[in-house]
C-alpha cells in the first residue's frame, strides 16, 4: 500500500506546510504501512526557541500536512504514536511520533487549498464589505480563532507587537540567529531552500540590503541614537488587517497544536484572505500576559500565537521555497 514512490509524492505536498523561520525540521521514513516522523536535531532555533516548543509545532503541521496528502489519495491516518520508543533511527535523527496509515480516507476539502497557503508579509489592502463578511464568517467557523477587528485594539496590538519585536532584536544572539536563517540575496545558496528568503519578507533589492545592515553591523550604532526601533517597526503592516488570536487547550502536546494550527492557517485561505504570524507577541512574556488580560482565551485554553490577517493583492500566488524531497526522506 505505502511505497517509496508514494511516499516521495505524499512529501513533496506534505512539506508545504509552515515550520518556524521556514527551517523544515522534519523527516520522514516508511516502516511498512507506518510512516516514521522524526526531527532533524541541527534544524532548530536554540535562541528563539529553546524548550523546542515551536519546532515541535513544526512537526505537528507537517503530520496535519501528510494527513491531507493521505485524504487526497483514498488514505487516511488511523492512528498517531508520540514520543515512540524503541525505533532505532540513524544519523542521530529523533523520532518524533509513528502515523499507522489505511484506506478508506476521504478527500479533505482543506488539502485543495495547501499550495494557496503561504505568510503575506506586506500590508494587507484596504478592507470593504467582501473582506468584513470573510472576516465574519471565518470568526464564526473557526473555533480555535478570537477574530479582532475593532481599529483601537488593532492598534494598541500593532505597538505591543513592535516592543515584543524590539525587545527581542536588542539580543545581539537572538539577531544573530535570526540572520542566519534570512536568504537577503538571490545569490545565497540556500535561497529557494529553506529560511526566509527576501522575496517571502516582500523586501525588494534594496530593502533587502537595508534589513542585512540595519540587523547586523548597523544595530548597535543605530539603537544608540534612537533609530533602531522605527526601522524595524512593522505597526503599520499590523495595522493594516485584523488580528486573529490562535488558542488551544492548555497542556496541549505541540505536535497536536500544529496540526490544529496549520488547519486555521488553512482555514483563513479558504475565507479568501491571507495570514502572517506575529508569533513574537506570544514569545514576550509582557505582550503576551497583555493580550490574555485583554483577550482571555476561552475557560482552558492557552494563547498560542497570533496572526494578522486581511486581503492581499495577490492570494493563492504563493511560491513555497522547501528542501528537495530526497533531503526530507531517510532510508528505510
Amino acid at each position: 500500500m505505502l511505497d517509496q514512490a508514494l511516499l516521495e509524492s505524499l512529501v513533496a505536498e506534505a512539506r508545504l506546510a509552515p515550520s518556524v523561520h521556514n527551517i523544515q525540521p522534519t523527516r520522514w521514513r516508511r516502516a511498512g504501512d507506518r510512516i516514521l516522523v522524526l526531527a532533524d536535531p541541527t534544524r532548530r532555533l536554540p535562541v528563539a526557541d529553546p524548550t523546542g516548543h515551536d519546532v515541535r509545532l513544526s512537526h505537528g503541521a507537517a503530520i496535519e500536512g501528510m494527513a491531507l496528502a493521505l485524504s487526497r489519495r483514498g488514505l487516511r491516518i488511523v492512528q498517531v504514536e508520540l514520543h515512540p520508543g524503541a525505533i532505532p533511527v540513524d544519523g542521530g535523527l529523533i523520532p518524533v511520533a509513528a502515523l499507522d496509515i489505511a484506506p478508506g480516507g476521504v478527500p479533505d476539502q482543506l488539502s485543495d487549498l495547501v499550495t494557496q497557503r503561504a505568510s503575506w508579509r506586506a500590508r494587507f489592502m484596504p478592507g470593504n464589505a467582501g473582506t468584513d463578511q470573510a472576516l465574519a464568517d471565518l470568526a464564526r467557523t473557526e473555533s480555535d480563532l478570537t477574530v479582532i477587528t475593532e481599529p483601537g485594539q488593532i492598534e494598541t496590538i500593532a505597538g505591543l507587537a513592535d516592543r515584543a519585536g524590539f525587545h527581542f532584536l536588542c539580543d545581539a544572539a537572538h539577531r544573530k540567529e535570526l540572520l542566519a536563517w534570512m536568504r537577503l540575496s538571490s545569490g545565497h545558496a540556500a535561497h529557494a531552500r529553506d529560511g526566509l528568503n527576501a522575496e517571502a519578507m516582500a523586501l525588494g533589492r534594496l530593502e533587502a540590503l537595508a534589513a542585512g545592515l540595519v540587523l547586523g553591523p548597523l544595530f548597535t550604532t543605530l539603537h544608540l541614537i534612537g533609530l533602531a526601533e522605527p526601522l524595524t517597526s512593522d505597526g503599520a503592516k499590523t495595522r493594516s488587517g485584523a488580528i486573529a488570536l490562535f488558542h488551544r487547550p492548555a497542556g496541549e502536546d505541540p505536535v497536536l497544536t500544529g496540526r490544529a494550527f496549520y488547519r486555521a492557517w488553512l482555514g483563513m485561505t479558504r475565507s479568501g484572505l491571507s495570514a502572517c504570524p506575529v508569533s513574537v507577541l506570544v514569545d514576550w512574556p509582557e505582550s503576551r500576559s497583555a493580550l490574555t488580560k485583554l483577550f482571555p482565551p476561552p475557560a482552558g485554553r492557552r494563547l498560542v500565537n497570533v496572526f494578522r490577517i486581511g486581503a492581499a493583492e495577490q492570494h493563492g500566488v504563493c511560491p513555497h521555497y522547501r528542501l528537495p524531497v530526497a533531503e526530507l526522506l531517510e532510508s528505510t
